[in-house]
């Protein structure tokens, strides 16, 4: 295994990780949501479910990349433009939702700043899985 591919194995492995906690913390939140968040104003609640939404969405399209990575680590290394989506995928869920998350319950304003950055890095996430999907064709 070269230098390089076992970079990338590491980077795949982390981020497989999150994929996990990610989606765990999805589905307990959303349970909490329904739940206990019932109490929250409404406009509360339709923030934190939109977030909660994109979370799960691009954790999943997160999952799917990586699968695709993975399947490429047998045969060589997974390309830059795949990588570097699922990077974009990573930070995209930290810096909408997250920031999202920490607004609302630890009202943080400046943490709205990273909003449109995160929602700017899924969109390149999604169009790099267009570039990688054109480049294997």
């Amino acid at each position: 295994m070269t230098e390089t591919t076992y970079y990338k194995s590491r980077v795949v492995k982390y981020l497989m990780i999150f994929v996990g906690v990610s989606g765990c913390f999805s589905v307990l939140f959303g349970a909490w949501l329904a739940h206990a968040g019932q109490a929250l104003p409404i406009n509360v609640q339709s923030t934190l479910k939109t977030a909660l939404q994109y979370q799960l969405f691009h954790t999943l399209a997160l999952l799917v990349a990586l699968v695709w990575a993975i399947t490429n680590l047998s045969v060589r290394a997974p390309s830059k433009v795949l990588l570097a989506a699922c990077i974009a995928f990573f930070v995209g869920i930290l810096c909408f939702s997250g920031s999202i998350y920490i607004k609302t319950f630890f009202s943080f304003a400046f943490m709205a700043k990273l909003t449109p950055f995160g929602g700017i890095s899924l969109a390149v996430a999604w169009l790099l899985l267009s570039i990688e999907g054109k480049n294997n064709l």
